[in-house]
């Protein structure tokens, strides 16, 4: 199955993995081909954040997600860490975008230095290299001079650095108003259509 478009969804074990669950689930609703890699500390973020069990396999994995939001077979696509012939890992077959989302400090700063020891971090070197959407969601604070002279060198590089700040304009009500909040932004720059957040200036 190949869709008009293909993004690559890496979770990682920073706080903030609702942000990246609810992308997954909106970029599966609607209708993306998704590629989704995840660190082992993701899972026990997973685990420790939503009491959500991401299974080790890659194909237990894509099981569970094609019944948790009813996707059908091929759409997901789930790769081990070291799974070195995914498409993701080579320049001749990358993903249109790729997401990282939450991002740690660790993997931000192996991507800066070019380092490929893990999947994730060779599918993003590729998009670098190839000049594709790279977009890293770090959930951080406060920053340090060190990671922020890695956004900076990555910047400069062609990634696009997307901080999980809530803002706080369209009066969230919930948690979940919140992590929307981020999500939207983070599909605006993927281009896809929304109605997740009312925009600046409209009153629904």
């Amino acid at each position: 199955m190949k869709n008009s478009q293909t993004i690559t969804l890496a979770l990682t074990g920073a706080s903030g993995m609702p942000y990246g669950i609810r992308l997954l689930e909106m970029l599966l609703k609607e209708g993306k081909q998704v590629y989704l890699l995840y660190s082992k500390v993701a899972q026990i973020v997973a685990q420790q954040e939503m009491h959500l069990t991401l299974p080790s396999s890659a194909k237990e994995a894509e099981v569970f997600f094609n019944r948790q939001y009813h996707v059908p077979d091929g759409q997901l696509r789930v790769f081990g860490r070291e799974e070195w012939f995914a498409p993701v890992a080579s320049g001749s077959n990358p993903a249109d975008s790729m997401v990282i989302c939450p991002c740690t400090m660790g993997t931000l700063a192996a991507i800066a230095a070019g380092l490929n020891q893990k999947l994730i971090e060779r599918a993003a070197d590729v998009m670098l290299k190839e000049n594709r959407q790279l977009i890293l969601v770090p959930r951080e604070m406060p920053f340090s001079a060190i990671h922020l002279e890695n956004m900076l060198k990555l910047v400069r590089s062609g990634a696009v650095i997307l901080p999980a700040n809530p803002g706080f304009y369209h009066h969230p009500q919930t948690i979940q108003d919140m992590i929307d909040f981020v999500v939207a932004r983070i599909l605006d720059h993927l281009g896809i259509i929304h109605t997740l957040i009312p925009r600046w200036g409209t009153e629904s």
